[in-house]
């Protein structure tokens, strides 16, 4: 089973809210996931992201691999970084 850090998106029409998801690369983008990582509100200014980095950092040591977007969330985070400090050791 292939895990992948992604976005689901959910919200109204004009009106997107993304909350970032570790879930089965088969599923679909809004379908089935593991587990709720953290949210991206891109309609507040600036945007609001949270992300819980425990967990994050637990299912990249454990092989998850993020979408290109998930990955630029997660370095703003500051995710990103302690993951490959930590892999370089």
């Amino acid at each position: 089973m292939a895990v992948r850090i992604r976005l689901a998106r959910h919200g109204r029409k004009k009106n997107p809210f993304y909350r970032l998801v570790v879930a089965d690369s088969r599923s679909p983008r809004d379908g089935r996931f593991i587990e709720m990582l953290g949210t991206y509100d891109v309609m507040k200014d600036p945007a609001e992201l949270l992300v819980n980095e425990e967990r994050a950092l637990h299912w990249l040591q454990q092989g998850a691999q993020p979408s290109e977007t998930a990955r630029s969330i997660l370095k703003k985070a500051g995710v990103w970084d302690k993951f490959v400090e930590n892999r370089k050791q």
